[in-house]
């Protein structure tokens, strides 16, 4: 078990000043950031160079890069540079402040059918500019659906998508990714299909939960959710419009051939209400710094050197803008505790209990249920020792300072099922009840049972 280093200290990444984790996965990590020139804020996708090597994913983060490059879209995430040091990868992104689309269900249950047409008019928008550029995304979800301050939908998280050269011969794509509740099932079927029409398909599934507030599909096994893929077996609740159920069940064809196409949905009447077309600049993309962020002889101006300034370890403290960009708009009461029963990947407390104590109270509920306890300063890493269903689960926690004696606490799934993270929480809970502080409307437990949106 390895104990804490002595000391901590903001780190400077070229002109970027790096600060807390916003999430993380297996072979990355994205750290809000602040430009120390200009003043603004951005996120920074950071990824460890021997991982990618030891997993032969060069082509992978080099697509990823290039992707995100290409596309010049006011509704998908724009990234500004791309750095490495020795050791890291730093894509540097926009960063937007109105949290995830999935927030937004979680808090309301669902949309209004005006609001719901209006963001999947965005996302379609989107999806079409990516379509031209030869960009398919494969992951569409509302997990990967951002808001920024103004409400305005940005598409995020081009990992698994396909650029043109990953076209096989006979035209399909062959590669079978994506979150199981939202993937055509085409793809499922591994037999190849057309990256448009699966994502037209993942958009049909997410214009439904907007409207619905819960899944067409779902089931607790697999393949009985397979099943229901494969049949288009869903009913539309009841206060859908004729002309909303009709178009979903045109995209939500399981026959990809017959399905309905963007071209047609722009032109359909349900859609067409209020629509706005884009308006966005054409700009030309140089993809050389892609190639550069790979040489290791360090005379790219793209390479660059971490510096670290070292202090005396503290938690990390939240700035005013900081700790708002946690929360979704200004409402801190979702950002305080997020509800476990809809948003599985990450759940936030607050304490008084001096920074220790928490640590110690983590540790001593978290070594029973099986879990291997490694410390650094004021972050956890909880590993399982158990093999779940999409491997061990793995839970970042950090410790964060919001005002004197105050803190809150951050655990995030980087790695495992997120159903087994949700009854991970459910069951440290209660080892930690005495150093969770609650107030007024916050004194009522919210880790809700049921949930009726799976994500990945």
């Amino acid at each position: 078990m390895a104990s804490s280093s002595s000391g901590t200290g903001s780190t400077r990444v070229g002109k970027y000043e790096l600060g807390r984790t916003l999430g993380e996965g297996t072979f990355a990590k994205v750290k809000f950031a602040r430009n120390v020139e200009t003043g603004e804020n951005v996120a920074i996708k950071i990824l460890d160079k021997a991982k990618v090597l030891k997993h032969k994913m060069i082509g992978q983060i080099k697509r990823e890069i290039s992707t995100m490059k290409l596309i010049r879209h006011p509704n998908v995430i724009r990234m500004s540079e791309v750095m490495a040091s020795k050791t890291k990868i730093y894509i540097v992104l926009e960063f937007v402040t109105g949290g995830e689309l999935f927030d937004k269900i979680s808090s309301k249950g669902r949309l209004k059918e005006d609001e719901s047409r209006n963001y999947f008019q965005q996302l379609i928008n989107a999806v079409d500019y990516c379509h031209s550029r030869g960009v398919f995304h494969r992951d569409l979800k509302p997990e990967n659906l951002l808001l920024d301050a103004n409400g305005v939908l940005k598409v995020s998280d081009f990992g698994l998508s396909a650029l043109p050269q990953q076209i096989r011969e006979d035209g399909l794509l062959h590669t079978t990714c994506g979150t199981p509740n939202y993937v055509a099932p085409e793809v499922i079927n591994n037999k190849g299909y057309d990256g448009a029409k699966a994502d037209l398909w993942s958009c049909g599934v997410i214009l439904f939960v907007l409207m619905a507030g819960y899944l067409p599909f779902e089931e607790s096994n697999l393949m009985a959710l397979y099943k229901k893929i494969f049949k288009a077996d869903f009913t539309c609740p009841p206060w859908f419009s004729s002309s909303a159920k009709k178009l979903i069940k045109r995209i939500l064809d399981p026959n990809p051939m017959t399905r309905i196409t963007i071209a047609e949905v722009i032109e359909n009447e349900w859609f067409k209400k209020g629509y706005k077309p884009p308006t966005f600049e054409q700009a030309d993309v140089s993809l050389d710094d892609v190639e550069a962020i790979f040489n290791e002889s360090g005379d790219s101006q793209n390479f660059v050197v971490e510096r670290r300034e070292d202090r005396p370890a503290t938690p990390v403290t939240l700035n005013a803008f900081e700790l708002i960009s946690t929360s979704q708009g200004l409402n801190l009461s979702i950002l305080f505790e997020k509800q476990m029963g809809l948003v599985k990947r990450e759940t936030r407390f607050t304490s008084k209990c001096p920074p220790n104590e928490i640590i110690s109270k983590i540790e001593a509920a978290a070594v029973p249920l099986g879990f291997d306890v490694k410390k650094n300063n004021y972050k956890l890493k909880l590993q399982g020792e158990r093999m779940g269903r999409k491997g061990h689960l793995s839970i970042a926690t950090e410790i964060l300072e919001v005002a004197p004696s105050l803190y809150m606490v951050e655990l995030r799934k980087s790695a495992g099922d997120t159903l087994e993270f949700h009854k991970f929480y459910k069951n440290l809970w209660t080892g930690l009840k005495d150093v969770v502080w609650k107030s007024g409307d916050q004194a009522k437990e919210r880790v809700n049972e049921g949930s009726g949106i799976v994500p990945s």
